[in-house]
């Protein structure tokens, strides 16, 4: 049923923590931060960790490589991608929508998180896609970072 509201001298005792791992790109800004009883996901870019390079192929393969990034920051932090509770989805062209849902639910074994998907005039590194996402522990505790 969620987390209850908490008073302002609880809030003394939350998590506040910035994380990466090697699983995913090397970026110059945190790939997930805790805080509370959320971890928020940086917005993946369809690299692969492995070159730094963009993943050959169309919109299908760049937000497959953007929601594997996602799932091994994730899985760093202890978490799978059922604990998502948000996604948001930045597409160059909004028509992709029907392709990237392809992709995007075979990332999850049960009920499908949140989703805001937005069209945009462009992306860093000319990507067509790039994905952000919030991760939640479901007993209303602080996820680690």
């Amino acid at each position: 049923d969620g987390t209850p509201p908490q008073l302002p001298e609880d809030t003394l005792l939350l998590v506040i923590e910035a994380s990466n791992t090697e699983n995913a790109p090397k970026v110059p800004y945190a790939h997930t931060v805790a805080f509370s009883h959320y971890n928020h996901i940086s917005g993946q870019l369809p690299i692969d960790p492995k070159t730094g390079k963009m993943v050959a192929g169309g919109v299908k393969e760049q937000a497959g490589q953007c929601l594997k990034n996602i799932k091994a920051i994730i899985e760093s932090v202890d978490h799978v991608m059922d604990d998502v509770v948000k996604i948001n989805i930045c597409l160059k062209n909004i028509a992709d929508i029907d392709a990237v849902n392809e992709v995007y639910t075979t990332f999850f074994t049960s009920d499908l998180p949140a989703r805001t998907t937005v069209g945009v005039s462009a992306i860093p590194m000319d990507a067509l896609v790039q994905i952000d996402a919030v991760v939640s522990n479901a007993e209303g505790t602080p996820p680690e970072a």
